[in-house]
């Protein structure tokens, strides 16, 4: 069975990284952002993906070219996003970042249409979000966008925080995929114990979630599936970046839900992918035989808690 996901990606980032190679500054240049981390591990997974995003300015023009999978693009004026990082010393330093620039009314509203045509068409949606300071789209949108599609049949998953979570939940989303310290930083979470968490996760299941995912960095993580508590354990694996790691785990689970796993395996799946994502250096990326092979060894632990 080959599934379709359509991601919402409202602002993609250009991202710029000096490295060093041989002694010399070795400069990369690809699309990122949140969105299209989870749409190139989506179709490593073998669904089909198609990423629905505004691009504009200089930024959106390269943007274009870089993204690398089934692109639905509504040309902006508002200008896309993006920052140099100097990592020649090892570390992540921010040279320059360049905020994306907020969406016309009229841009909105095309942007909004052609999301819903391909969601809907695609039968699963992932609703991402651009930049925690970046404000393209009001938060609003998640919360129509989860309402639309829930209501007209599609499984909508949402990985996002603060506002927009808060927006999105209102729309009532299938999925809920979250981390540890967005649970806590939302004041879902009085701290990143198993129990506080756990309330948390009840406080975000009441949106009617079939399912709330909480990441928690190198601990299992801990789901809520149709209202059964799991410790999901990943096979132990040697990081190199774990950035993207929470990005690659909703991808598994929204290409597990598009070819037609049941809620466990897709949890499984993104567990994998999650795992594998962080022993590499590109984010999103990962070779999907190596994910299915690791989702085997993926265990779920039904967790009783007082």
């Amino acid at each position: 069975m080959t599934g379709r996901v359509a991601v919402f990606a409202p602002s993609p980032e250009l991202t710029v990284t000096v490295e060093e190679l041989d002694g010399a500054p070795d400069i990369h240049v690809h699309a990122g952002g949140q969105g299209v981390w989870q749409s190139r591990m989506i179709q490593s997974l073998g669904a089909e993906v198609v990423l629905c995003a505004a691009l504009g300015g200089e930024t959106g023009h390269v943007l274009r070219h870089l993204i690398g999978v089934d692109l639905k693009a509504r040309d902006v004026a508002a200008r896309n996003g993006g920052y140099v990082h100097d990592r020649r010393d090892g570390s992540r330093d921010e040279a320059v970042r360049m905020p994306a620039d907020a969406l016309t009314r009229h841009e909105l509203d095309d942007l909004y249409e052609m999301t819903l045509m391909e969601s809907l068409n695609a039968g699963v949606a992932v609703l991402s979000g651009p930049a925690a300071d970046d404000e393209p789209v009001p938060d609003s949108v998640y919360e129509r966008l989860a309402k639309d599609l829930g209501g007209n049949g599609c499984q909508v998953v949402v990985d996002l925080s603060g506002g927009r979570l808060a927006a999105a939940l209102k729309g009532g989303p299938a999925v809920v995929k979250v981390s540890h310290e967005e649970l806590v930083s939302d004041g879902l979470a009085k701290s990143d114990s198993l129990p506080d968490l756990v309330g948390g996760v009840r406080e975000l299941a009441k949106c009617g979630a079939r399912a709330v995912v909480v990441s928690r960095a190198a601990e299992e993580t801990l789901a809520l599936v149709e209202e059964e508590f799991y410790l999901v354990e990943s096979p132990d694996l040697s990081p190199v970046d774990t950035r993207g790691g929470g990005d690659s785990m909703t991808a598994g689970l929204a290409a597990g839900l598009a070819l037609g796993m049941s809620l466990k395996d897709a949890l499984k799946l993104g567990a994998a992918a999650g795992a594998v994502n962080i022993t590499r250096h590109g984010l999103g990326t990962g070779s999907g035989d190596v994910v299915r092979e690791l989702a085997e060894r993926v265990t779920l632990t039904p967790w009783k808690h007082e």
